[in-house]
């Protein structure tokens, strides 16, 4: 199947999306001077935008698709859980599997841009994971949910949402059911992600997972991390390389690395969502793995070209690949 007739088919998919999500906000402004009060940059803000971030900016990914998006997470009782709610209803995201934790409060990351440079971040987060009447309340959610899904995507920032009991018992789920399982990893959690169809590391992630030591020969050292991942994981891997492309490990033996298709970068923020989003949509549209790579990797080409979190539309992709 060509890539454009596998694209074609995304509107028509279901993805459940797992994870850690999050409001992505943003201060934007004009830089002329320095403080007199401290040697600081003094920001005049112009406006301020919010995003969903983390697994809700992966939804907003797959919507974006024109697909449809069914998010599991967590948020607390607090007036950024509103605002985030807000932002996903605007996108049409599925909310129904977001659980409201008292002890919790909703992830805020604050970012402050001049000049469309970005000088700042605040994060806003209580960590620690999920309380054992929580994890019953995300499965019972995953249970509810996957046998109507295309695929499943596990979106795992360490925030929380993600334990080892979770994981383990949506992995079984997904056996069972027949569906994909892609996962964007955090390397804490490496033990729980064994027999995924596809974990996609950056490269910084794929060292602390292996624990190798940084060869010179840049394509040796992938190659060694990705051959090492498939055995210990017992999963297809696509480690992905900021400007050097993305390099696919599958359990088949077959490595294939692929070279960027960006044609600018001005910001990596939500790149790895982006991908995770779309590799799910391919595979649940017929796409062998290769395939998904490939396509996944025309969409982050497109989003590394915007500030901030951003999303790809489907015509974007659409000219991307037709004219790959």
């Amino acid at each position: 199947m060509k890539a454009i007739d596998i694209v074609n088919q995304f509107k028509n998919k279901k993805i459940l999306v797992v994870g850690d999500i999050m409001l992505d906000k943003y201060i934007w402004g004009e830089v002329n001077r320095i403080s007199p009060e401290a040697p600081v940059q003094i920001v005049n803000v112009t406006r301020e935008s919010h995003n969903p971030g983390g697994a809700a900016n992966v939804a907003a990914n797959i919507t974006e698709y024109g697909a449809e998006a069914h998010l599991i997470g967590i948020v607390g009782e607090d007036s950024t859980k509103e605002n985030l709610m807000h932002e996903l209803d605007k996108r049409n995201i599925n909310t129904t599997g977001i659980v409201a934790d008292q002890e919790k409060r909703t992830i805020l990351k604050v970012r402050v841009f001049g000049r469309n440079q970005q000088l700042l971040r605040f994060d806003y987060e209580k960590k620690g994971y999920a309380s054992h009447d929580t994890e019953d309340k995300i499965l019972e959610a995953l249970k509810s949910k996957i046998e109507d899904m295309d695929a499943v995507v596990v979106s795992d920032y360490a925030k929380g949402v993600i334990t080892k009991r979770i994981m383990l018992e949506l992995i079984a789920q997904c056996h069972k059911e027949g569906k994909s399982i892609i996962i964007d990893p955090k390397p804490e959690h490496k033990e729980y992600y064994s027999n995924a169809t596809l974990i996609t590391p950056n490269h910084n992630e794929a060292h602390q997972m292996t624990h190798f030591t940084e060869k010179q020969n840049v394509t040796e050292d992938v190659e060694d991390m990705g051959r090492w991942l498939v055995n210990d994981l017992k999963s297809s891997i696509l480690i992905t390389r900021g400007e050097k492309g993305m390099s696919l490990f599958e359990k088949n033996g077959n490595i294939k690395h692929i070279p960027t298709f960006a044609k600018e970068v001005f910001d990596i923020i939500g790149a790895g969502d982006t991908v995770v989003a779309t590799v799910a949509l391919a595979l649940a549209s017929g796409a062998s793995i290769e395939q998904a790579a490939v396509i996944a990797n025309h969409a982050a080409g497109v989003t590394v070209g915007k500030i901030g979190t951003s999303t790809v539309s489907l015509e974007e992709l659409k000219r991307r690949v037709q004219h790959a």
